[in-house]
């Protein structure tokens, strides 16, 4: 398995931002692999991952290409989903940093190019996101508040939580 160097530096990191349908058959196998590991496995929830929504999502992609040669590893990733007829929002969401990358602030990271991005391509669009409860602070350090009760999704406390 492929490990990161300690303390590594943000700066190492490739970032790509796609829609789905410029994804290769590797990035999608690398971001549902990411997201079974943290959401499935870590935290011991079973859900409906591929619900749907990606096809028509972008996608953030935080690799960690200095690897000596070896393929990319994915360290973080989230998805955007954009604002519709359904809703008009634009939401943030499958935030995730892969085991060996905790600690180095790349949820920061990933937050901070996903807000900036958002609001280059849809300025004036509030964002939402359905955090996991505990996870309230960190979302409010970027301008989230909470628009919602805290309640039950698949065994995990959660809040929905929007910026304007």
């Amino acid at each position: 398995m492929n490990t990161p160097s300690s303390a590594l530096p943000l700066a190492h990191l490739d970032w790509c931002w796609k829609p789905f349908d410029a994804l290769d058959a590797r990035e999608v196998y690398e971001m549902l692999k990411g997201r079974s590991e943290v959401f499935v496995v870590e935290q011991n929830c079973v859900y409906g991952d591929v619900d749907g929504l990606d096809t028509a999502a972008w996608h953030l992609f935080a690799w960690d290409t200095d690897m000596a040669g070896e393929r990319p590893v994915l360290a973080g990733y989230l998805r955007v989903l954009l604002p519709d007829s359904s809703d008009p929002d634009v939401r943030i969401g499958r935030v995730l940093t892969t085991a060996g990358y905790r600690g180095i602030k790349l949820g920061n990271a990933l937050l901070e190019r996903s807000i900036r991005h958002i609001a280059q391509q849809w300025p004036g669009v509030p964002i939402r996101l359905h955090a996991q409860a505990h996870l309230q602070q960190f979302y409010g350090a970027f301008g989230f508040e909470p628009v919602s009760e805290i309640h039950d999704e698949d065994g995990i406390a959660h809040v929905w939580m929007r910026a304007a």
